[in-house]
């Protein structure tokens, strides 16, 4: 911010309902983050009172903005953290995230436990040099995978390389496949979702295919097999995508009735309980075998990442094979198959 204090702005009729901090974000050149440093300080009024972050404008208030924020910029925090360095090189690496790592802290985060434990942390510890082009609560991130979601992602060194990556994302020229388990049967072998994706206006932690002004998202996907168990049907399938949106395939599978097993967000439920009927069929029942299977994570995994070296020109593909927790899930459904059905005919 570089005008003169105080700030004052009136909140048209238009602007009702969003909060605070993200009403500041639109009108102020700072980040969130710096929003959110700003009002804790008291240096935001709302109606010459001081406010939450979190207040829901209702339009015709009065914000006065007093000064800049005093603390420094949020910083990551290096952390001796395991990692699975699948390749590396001078300019970039590509890492094997694991389920349940978040990518970067969340722009409130502050130096305390939510800025802790994420692949940002892990990366600062194990690499001398990442970009600066994300900011300091991201260097080196080009793309995200969601918290629960394993898999592979690529990190970038330095800045040329960083840029030259995110290129490649935006002109859909980075090739992502994933592996996905999902409640039901697909009626269709293949198909393509275009449905566009938007924050959902009453559950602000999901994504929506419903709503309106959405960014446009593409997922291709294909059946690999379909499973009719005692503990109900899915269907495995690899989804290829050319976007990358928040909870993109996530949301793209529930909107077709499908959600992806474990994810209790967007429909999944939190525990499969076998079908008396189907489990007195199936090759099951012995003593000690579960009553109820559950997952504590997604099953969706980064599996296939193929790109260009941002320096050589060459084509990078590579390949991760479903860690150990996904494999354990199949197994355990598919020692109660009651039929086993290939993808054709389905």
């Amino acid at each position: 911010m570089t005008e003169a204090f105080p700030i004052l702005i009136s909140v048209a009729p238009d602007d009702a309902g969003k909060r605070l901090d993200q009403f500041l974000v639109a009108h102020l050149d700072v980040s969130r983050a710096r929003v959110q440093q700003l009002i804790s300080e008291e240096k935001v009024l709302v109606n010459d009172a001081p406010a939450k972050a979190s207040l829901k404008l209702r339009g015709g208030e009065r914000i006065s903005v007093l000064g800049s924020a005093t603390r420094p910029p949020l910083r990551a925090i290096a952390e001796e953290i395991p990692l699975d360095v699948v390749y590396e090189d001078e300019d970039l690496a590509i890492i094997n995230k694991a389920a349940g790592m978040m990518v970067h802290a969340g722009a409130g985060a502050t130096e305390d436990q939510r800025n802790r434990g994420t692949l940002v942390n892990a990366l600062l510890h194990h690499f001398a040099s990442l970009s600066a082009v994300g900011g300091e609560m991201r260097p080196g991130i080009v793309h995200r995978l969601d918290k629960e979601t394993s898999g592979l992602i690529v990190v970038a060194k330095n800045d040329e390389a960083h840029r030259k990556l995110a290129a490649q994302f935006a002109r859909r020229e980075v090739k992502k496949t994933y592996i996905a388990l999902v409640h039901g049967w697909l009626k269709k072998d293949r198909g393509t979702i275009t449905a566009s994706i938007s924050r959902d206006r009453v559950r602000r932690i999901r994504m929506t295919t419903r709503g309106t002004g959405g960014r446009d998202a593409i997922s291709h996907y294909s059946v690999v097999r379909r499973l009719d168990t005692a503990f109900g049907k899915f269907t495995l399938v690899e989804v290829k995508i050319d976007t990358g949106r928040t909870h993109q395939i996530r949301v793209h599978m529930a909107s077709l009735g499908h959600a992806v097993v474990g994810d209790a967000l967007y429909g999944a439920p939190r525990e499969m309980r076998k079908t008396p009927l189907l489990a007195k069929n199936a090759r099951s029942g012995a003593p000690g075998e579960p009553g109820a299977i559950s997952l504590s994570r997604n099953f969706l995994h980064a599996a296939q990442l193929e790109l260009t070296h941002p320096r050589t020109g060459e084509r990078i593909a590579l390949t991760s094979p479903l860690p150990a927790e996904l494999q354990a899930f199949l197994a355990a459904v598919e020692r109660d198959v009651a039929s086993n059905v290939s993808p054709k005919g389905g």
